[in-house]
C-alpha cells in the first residue's frame, strides 16, 4: 500500500539531471502509471467510494440544518445583503447599499456571497452556502495534494482530519472571511506541489496568484504562508538554482498583481465617489492593510480597536503556548501536537533522500505552514480570535496524513511500531485532558478514546505478519483515537446555531468572547472581559440594571463612552450586550458591538415607510447596530464610525449635508452612539453627530427605542 508508493531512485535520478524542460517531458513518462500519481485507473477500488464518502459526509456535516444560525455574522450578512443590492456595495464591500462606509476587510468572501444572494434570493441560506461548500472543496483539494506524494490513504486521513476539525466546521458554517481564505491557501499549496514536481513555473505563479487573491480575503493573514511555500520551492524544485530563482520572482510578482490590483483600484478611485474604507483613520486600503489588519496585529497597536492595547479581551493570552490553552485546545489543537510529531518523522524518515523528494518537500510545506502561522498567532498582542485558528487545520491535517503514510510504510521496524503505539497513546491523553476541561460535555467520550487507545496500542504493536482482519482492526482503532473526540465536537457544533461577530466551536470551555457553556470559567474568571456577568450561550448580556431609562442618543449605562462625562444618560447599557439579551429585547436593543438584534415590528414599519425617498433609512452608530435594523427593514441603514463607531465618518459636517439634502429618514439611538467603550483612539465623530441630533431634533418612542425624524431639517 503506502509503503510502495515512493517515487524510485531512477526516476528522482533523471529529475535531478535533465535540463528543465526536458526533465518534464521524461518525468511525465517515467511517473505515468506509477502510484505516487496514480489516477482513478490505476488506484485500488474502494478509493473513489471512500473519497465520495468523505466528500459527501463533509457536505452533509457542514450544509445540515445550515440556516438554524439565522444571519450568523450580521455585520457580513448586511453587506451582502447591499451586495445584492448595488453593484458598487458589492465591488467595495460597503456595509450599507447606498455606500456610507465599507466592511473593515477586503471584499472577497462578500463577492461570492452576494452572487449567491442574486442567485437565489437573499437568505440565511443563500448567505451561508458558499463558505459550506469551500469547506468540501478544501476537504478535496487537501486530499488530491497529500496524494500526490503520499497515496490515497494519507490523503483520505488529511482530509478527513480537516473536515472533523471543530473549529473548521464551525467557519465552514459561518459567513466570516476565514471560509474562503483556507479554499484558497489550501489550492495555493496544491499548485505549488504541481510545481515541484515538474519545476513547473506555471504551477507555481498559480500557486502565487491563489495567495494574492487570498490577501482580498483577509488581508495579510493570507502571507503568513509564503515562508513556507518559498522555502521548501528553493530546496525541493527540480531546476538549477537561477532557474529556481526567478521563478520565485515571477510568483511573487503574481502575488502582487492578484493582490495589488484590487488596492490600487480602490486607492486610486475618487474618494467621493466611493464609501468610507471602514477600519481605517484615514480613508485609506493601505493604512487598513498595514495597521488595523496588518502590524498592529502583531503588535497591539491598532488604532480604534476595543478593550486598550495589548492584554485587552480581545488579544489575551498571547504567549508560546497560547494555541495548547483550555480556551483553544478544544478549537483546533486536538491533533496539534500529533502534527508536530508527524512533522519530525516525516523528516528523520526522509533524511537521506534526494534534495527534490517529494515526500520530504510536503513535510516542509505543511510544516513550515503550520509552523510559521502558529507562531504569529501565538504571539500577536493584537486582536486575535479563536476562530482564526482554522487556517491551521489544513497543514494539521496534512502533517497527521503524511505521518500516518510513513509509519505504514516503515512498519516491519519494530522501532516504528512502538513509537506509532506511543503517539496514539499519546494523542488519546491530550485528547482526554482536553475533555476534562468540560468535564459535563460528552462523559462518555474520554472513556470510548482510552479504550480505543489500548486496542489501538496492543494491535499496532504486533508484528506486521498478522493477519488481515487484524491489520483492518489496527488501522480502525488508529484512526478512532485521531478522529473520535474531534468528530463528536464537530457534530455538536454543526448542531447549534452561532450568532455573533465572536464564536467558538464546541466543547466550549472558556468564559471568554463568545464562550458558550453556561457556568464555565476560563481567562476572564466567572465574570467574563470587563466584568461582564458570563451567561453562556455564546454572547454576553447586559448587567442587571444597566439599562437606564429613556433619554438622548448618547448612552454611558454601565460603560461610559469616551469623551462622555458629564453628558447626558443614555437609553442603553453593556455595548457588549445582543440586543435579544436580558433587557434589551423587552425594550427594542437594536444590537450592541458583537451582536446586532432584531428591530420591533413597529420600527421595521416606520422605517420601510416611504423608505425609496431616502438614501438611507435610518442611521445609527456601530456596525451591529445597523446591522440589526438593515437586514430587519431590508433598507440601507447608515453604520456611523464603522464596525466599532470610532471610524471618522461621516464627519459631523458630512452628516448634516445629508440630513439637509433629506438623505436620512431616522437617527435611531442604539446602545451606545457616542461610540463603545474603551476604544484605543479613533475618532469621536459618532458622539458630535449624537449631541447635534439631540441638540436639534425631538424624540420619540418606536418599538421602544429612542428615534429622531430627520426629515423635517429640509
Amino acid at each position: 500500500m503506502i509503503g510502495d508508493m515512493n517515487v524510485d531512485n531512477a526516476s528522482i535520478a533523471l529529475r535531478e539531471r535533465a535540463p528543465p524542460a526536458t526533465a518534464g517531458l521524461r518525468a511525465r513518462a517515467a511517473i505515468r502509471g506509477r502510484a505516487v500519481w496514480r489516477g482513478a485507473t490505476d488506484e485500488a477500488t474502494w478509493v473513489r467510494p471512500a473519497l465520495l464518502g468523505l466528500l459527501g459526509g463533509t457536505a452533509v456535516l457542514y450544509l445540515w440544518n445550515l440556516a438554524a444560525s439565522g444571519w450568523a455574522n450580521a455585520y457580513y450578512s448586511a453587506a451582502v445583503q447591499a451586495g445584492s443590492q448595488d453593484w458598487l456595495a458589492m465591488l467595495f464591500g460597503s456595509f450599507d447599499a447606498s455606500n456610507a462606509i465599507t466592511v473593515d476587510k477586503p471584499p472577497a468572501s462578500l463577492w461570492v456571497m452576494a452572487l449567491s444572494a442574486r442567485l437565489f434570493g437573499f437568505s440565511a441560506w443563500s448567505v451561508l452556502m458558499p463558505q459550506a461548500l469551500m469547506g468540501v472543496a478544501s476537504v478535496w483539494l487537501l486530499f488530491l495534494t497529500v496524494r500526490r506524494s503520499f497515496g490515497a490513504p494519507a490523503g483520505l486521513l488529511a482530509g478527513a482530519v480537516l473536515a472533523l476539525t471543530p473549529i473548521a466546521t464551525l467557519m465552514f458554517r459561518f459567513n466570516n472571511p476565514d471560509a474562503l481564505l483556507v479554499l484558497l491557501l489550501t489550492a495555493a499549496a496544491y499548485g505549488t506541489v504541481r510545481a515541484l514536481e515538474h519545476g513547473s513555473t506555471r504551477w507555481l505563479v498559480l500557486a502565487g496568484a491563489l495567495v494574492g487573491f487570498a490577501f482580498l480575503a483577509k488581508m495579510l493573514q493570507a502571507f503568513l504562508v509564503i515562508p513556507a511555500l518559498g522555502l521548501v520551492w528553493m530546496v525541493a524544485a527540480p531546476s538549477p538554482l537561477p532557474r529556481r530563482l526567478w521563478q520565485l520572482g515571477a510568483a511573487a510578482l503574481a502575488v502582487i498583481v492578484s493582490a495589488g490590483w484590487y488596492v490600487a483600484l480602490v486607492e486610486l478611485w475618487p474618494a467621493a465617489a466611493r464609501p468610507y474604507i471602514g477600519g481605517s483613520q484615514t480613508n485609506s486600503l493601505l493604512e487598513l492593510m498595514v495597521g488595523y489588519n496588518g502590524l498592529g496585529r502583531i503588535s497591539g497597536d491598532e488604532v480604534g480597536r476595543i478593550g486598550g492595547g495589548g492584554g485587552g479581551p480581545f488579544s489575551d493570552g498571547a504567549g508560546i503556548f497560547r494555541l495548547f490553552d483550555a480556551q483553544l485546545a478544544g478549537q483546533i489543537a486536538w491533533l496539534l501536537p500529533t502534527a508536530l510529531v508527524c512533522l519530525v518523522a516525516v523528516l528523520v524518515a526522509r533524511r537521506t533522500a534526494a534534495r527534490i523528494d517529494l515526500q520530504r518537500a510536503q513535510a516542509l510545506l505543511w510544516g513550515g505552514w503550520l509552523i510559521c502561522t502558529g507562531l504569529v498567532f501565538s504571539l500577536m498582542e493584537g486582536i486575535f480570535h479563536g476562530y482564526y485558528t482554522v487556517a491551521l487545520a489544513p497543514a494539521i491535517g496534512a502533517l497527521v496524513g503524511t505521518g500516518a503514510a510513513t509509519a505504514w510504510a516503515h512498519r516491519a521496524d519494530p522501532r516504528v511500531r512502538w513509537l506509532t503505539a506511543a503517539g496514539l497513546a499519546g494523542t488519546a491523553a491530550w485528547a482526554a485532558w482536553i475533555l476534562s476541561q468540560s468535564p459535563a460535555w460528552n462523559v462518555w467520550l474520554t472513556p470510548v478514546l482510552i479504550g480505543a487507545a489500548g486496542a489501538a496500542v496492543l494491535l499496532v504493536v504486533v508484528p506486521d505478519g498478522r493477519p488481515g482482519v487484524m491489520r483492518t482492526a489496527a488501522v480502525t482503532a488508529a484512526v478512532a483515537v485521531l478522529l473520535l473526540a474531534p468528530g463528536v465536537a464537530s457534530v455538536a457544533t454543526a448542531a447549534h446555531p452561532h450568532t455573533g461577530a465572536i464564536h467558538t466551536a464546541e466543547p466550549a470551555v472558556a468564559a471568554g468572547i463568545g464562550g458558550n457553556g453556561p457556568g464555565r470559567t476560563g481567562r476572564f474568571g466567572a465574570n467574563g472581559p470587563l466584568g461582564l456577568p458570563n451567561r453562556g450561550a455564546g454572547t454576553f448580556q447586559p448587567p442587571a440594571g444597566g439599562i437606564s431609562g429613556p433619554g438622548g442618543p448618547r448612552g454611558n449605562g454601565a460603560f461610559p463612552a469616551p469623551g462622555a462625562l458629564g453628558r447626558r444618560p443614555g437609553s442603553f447599557g453593556s455595548p457588549l450586550a445582543s440586543g435579544a439579551g436580558q433587557d434589551g429585547a423587552r425594550r427594542g436593543g437594536i444590537g450592541g458591538l458583537l451582536h446586532a438584534g432584531t428591530a420591533d415590528p413597529a420600527l421595521v414599519a416606520a422605517l420601510q415607510s416611504d423608505a425609496a425617498a431616502y438614501r438611507w433609512v435610518a442611521a445609527t452608530t456601530g456596525s451591529n447596530n445597523a446591522a440589526g435594523l438593515s437586514l430587519s427593514s431590508g433598507d440601507a441603514v447608515m453604520s456611523i464610525g464603522g464596525f466599532n463607531g470610532t471610524d471618522p465618518s461621516p464627519t459631523l459636517a458630512e452628516f448634516q449635508a445629508y440630513v439637509a439634502a433629506g438623505a436620512i429618514h431616522y437617527y435611531v439611538a442604539g446602545r451606545d452612539a457616542a461610540g463603545f467603550a474603551g476604544a484605543q483612539g479613533g475618532a469621536d465623530t459618532a458622539g458630535a453627530i449624537a449631541d447635534w441630533v439631540a441638540a436639534t431634533f425631538g424624540s420619540q418612542a418606536i418599538g421602544g427605542v429612542t428615534v429622531y425624524d430627520l426629515s423635517g431639517a429640509n
